[in-house]
């Protein structure tokens, strides 16, 4: 594609009048010429400006044209710039080697020619715009091919998101059916034990002192289906954007009591209890059902993974925010997995051997405290338990209408 390339030529001469003549001598559409009577103003001309030519009177004070070429072939930024000398010094061939060996593509003679001064110039032009041309194509080529190249990159790199995406699919569906097969085997077996029992007419089986034990079994599946289909719904909407707080005056202390006294019986299953340290109140603006949300993630992954030892809970206001400390006594989270936990659908290889679950709990967890401008950290070492700390302001920002 052509360009339009405005040409620069640099003519010195230490005459005036030598100078005007040459100026009108090749002046023209797209030509740019710069003046300088001294090999001093034609170095500082040098420095400033790209020259697609250079015109050299040979016979100057101080500075000649053979030694201004010479430091113009000495420096990088100049050496490449075409030098034709100019000199009325007659024909004697010595003269002009001395010329190409300072760095000359031509000589011309005074008086100058009017057509072989133009003729001259105009090769030189022309050369000048067609390595202009050439380099802005060149420019363009390396910009598209790194443009290409981010591109590939990109689609690379959209590929292997695209692949994890439909690994993470697979294996969250297959969890799912995996977590929800569980209760529900267990509901189908007992149903099949009851159909059996009725069968055969053993309403023993179904006394009022039996009852509550039953119904308790139940309640429990049931409510470990309900939790994971709450986790995913959960994530659904932090995907979408969706989930939302509805903060209101809560003492957190006092929240803290009933989530722990609510997962008594649960301690009590695991073989261990959970011990409470909150001395007064921690008052502030909450979503209570979210924050209940977060201490219940916690304390339940703490009675899951804490070797049956007790649980210790703390809830304190510090410094102008409010604080939940929870700390277990199991088997810790190895330092290159502390980060990873809190991602979705991830739990370490001990926690999988351990306990089920779609490794969501710490996902949503964090993602709720950070709905409530607060953090969550994390100090673990394997075989010493771990202990999780939840700073929150005591007042959650506004949610965007």
């Amino acid at each position: 594609m052509p360009i339009d390339v405005e040409s620069k030529l640099l003519i010195v001469d230490d005459l005036p009048e030598n100078l005007l003549a040459l100026d009108a001598l090749i002046r023209g559409p797209s030509r740019h010429v710069f003046r300088a009577m001294s090999g001093e103003e034609a170095l500082a001309l040098l420095l400033e400006h790209e020259f697609a030519l250079a015109i050299i009177d040979v016979q100057m004070p101080d500075l000649n044209g053979f030694e201004l070429a010479e430091m113009m072939r000495s420096t990088e930024r100049t050496r490449h710039i075409p030098i034709i000398f100019v000199s009325a010094a007659g024909r004697e061939m010595n003269y002009a080697f001395k010329g190409y060996e300072s760095g000359a593509v031509d000589f011309l003679q005074k008086p100058l020619d009017a057509h072989a001064v133009n003729g001259k110039v105009s090769v030189f032009v022309d050369l000048h715009r067609h390595r202009k041309a050439l380099r802005h194509e060149m420019d363009a080529l390396a910009a598209s091919h790194r443009q290409q190249e981010e591109l590939v990159q990109q689609l690379q790199s959209a590929q292997r998101e695209l692949e994890r995406a439909v690994r993470m699919r697979d294996d969250f569906m297959s969890m799912v059916s995996h977590e929800l097969r569980t209760p529900l085997n267990t509901l189908y077996l007992e149903t099949q034990v009851r159909k059996l029992h009725l069968g055969k007419g053993n309403t023993a089986a179904f006394a009022p002192d039996r009852l509550p034990a039953m119904i308790e079994r139940d309640q429990r599946q049931i409510q470990n289906m309900v939790r994971l289909i709450d986790d995913m719904l959960d994530v659904t909407r932090m995907r979408s954007g969706s989930l939302s707080i509805r903060p209101k005056p809560t003492d957190l202390a006092a929240l803290a009591r009933g989530v722990v006294e609510g997962l008594a019986q649960q301690a009590e299953a695991a073989g261990s209890r959970i011990e409470l340290h909150a001395p007064g109140r921690v008052d502030g603006v909450w979503d209570e059902f979210r924050i209940e949300q977060v201490l219940t993630n916690l304390l339940t992954n703490a009675l899951r993974y804490g070797d049956a030892k007790p649980v210790r809970v703390a809830v304190e206001q510090a410094g102008g925010v409010a604080r939940m400390t929870v700390r277990d006594q199991g088997i810790g989270v190895a330092p290159e997995d502390q980060e990873r936990i809190f991602e979705q659908f991830e739990r370490t290889d001990d926690s999988r051997r351990h306990a089920a679950g779609l490794g969501l709990g710490l996902y949503i967890t964090r993602e709720i405290v950070r709905l409530h401008g607060g953090d969550i950290a994390l100090e673990s070492r394997l075989g010493e338990g771990s202990e999780f700390r939840v700073t929150l302001p005591l007042e959650a920002p506004a949610q965007d209408a």
